[in-house]
């Protein structure tokens, strides 16, 4: 079987490719690829250790060959060249009239293709200007519509963990994320920390829910009373990474107990009020604002 490479293209959009011809390459060097309709130039990012299964995707297909140098130089021209190419497809917008942003240009390596990167509140027919655009360059011209998620992909950052954005980064593929993945993890409702640079829900909130979820699932929920066989208390909260969870006393001594070290758990005479740590979400506190900035969030994140 041969082997399999991720390949990264200009704006972090990045394939996977097999080496069908057994070529000797390395990691960080361009590579000349097999695209839909001639030859494109990416750079492998990194070899695929795994098997991976594409029964309900496009196949990948192939690793033409190592890029020369004079590749590389040709690449950099190109690059050159598509910044007046947006600039240039701006004016045609404008010609138009068309309510769309572009957001970049981008060259196919042997010239036979062009597609433009653009944003835009609704549809929008651009048949006439595809029209224009082709007869200028001549050559094949294809207009996608991206969302804010791809947008911060192309353009590329850091997000507030301090790391490069994990799209531009190691994903291949957006996932649909949900408000529900911040409640598991007790994170706070707060859209400004839990949305990224898109805007749209965080990418990370993702990593770590079902681990929540899964840890959650042993023990009772905060507030409720426990005998364990370390003695009688309120759950106060749960430490998923050391699958505890943390007990408090009436005399506030608080101890540790494993799921299986619970013997029942009871409803508490009085309402407790839990510690510090928030660890369940009353969403009838929340600002109408800002349940409607979440709902936002949620919608608007899985349409991308």
């Amino acid at each position: 079987m041969a082997e399999l490479y991720l390949v990264e293209f200009k704006g972090f959009r990045k394939e996977y490719f097999y080496n069908t011809y057994y070529h000797s390459l390395n990691v960080s060097d361009y590579v000349i690829i097999q695209a839909e309709r001639g030859e494109d130039i990416g750079m492998l990012k990194k070899k695929i250790g795994i098997e991976m299964d594409f029964s309900h995707t496009t196949r990948p297909r192939s690793i033409l060959r190592p890029a020369s140098k004079e590749d590389v130089i040709e690449l950099e021209k190109i690059r050159e060249k598509e910044n007046e190419h947006k600039n240039e497809i701006i004016d045609f917008i404008h010609k138009h009239g068309l309510p769309m942003r572009v957001i970049d240009a981008e060259c196919q390596f042997d010239g036979s293709k062009m597609t433009v990167y653009f944003t835009a509140d609704h549809r929008v027919d651009f048949r006439e200007l595809v029209k224009d655009i082709a007869a200028h360059y001549k050559t094949r011209i294809e207009l996608r519509q991206i969302g804010v998620r791809d947008e911060a992909r192309r353009i590329g950052g850091f997000g507030i963990c301090g790391r490069e954005q994990c799209c531009s980064s190691f994903m291949v593929e957006f996932a649909p994320i949900s408000t529900q993945q911040a409640r598991e993890q007790d994170l706070p409702l707060n859209p400004s920390k839990i949305s990224g640079n898109c805007g749209r829900l965080l990418c990370c909130l993702r990593y770590e829910a079902e681990i929540y979820a899964k840890c959650k699932k042993k023990f009772p929920p905060p507030g409720t009373g426990v005998k364990t066989k370390q003695g009688e208390g309120i759950i106060e909260r749960i430490d998923v990474f050391n699958e505890e969870a943390i007990v408090r006393q009436p005399e506030n001594i608080f101890f540790r107990t494993s799921a299986a070290d619970i013997l029942s758990s009871f409803s508490p005479s009085t309402p407790e009020v839990i510690g510090s740590v928030v660890t369940e979400f009353d969403e009838g506190d929340l600002e109408d604002e800002t349940k409607e900035e979440l709902k936002k969030l949620e919608d608007s994140g899985n349409a991308d």
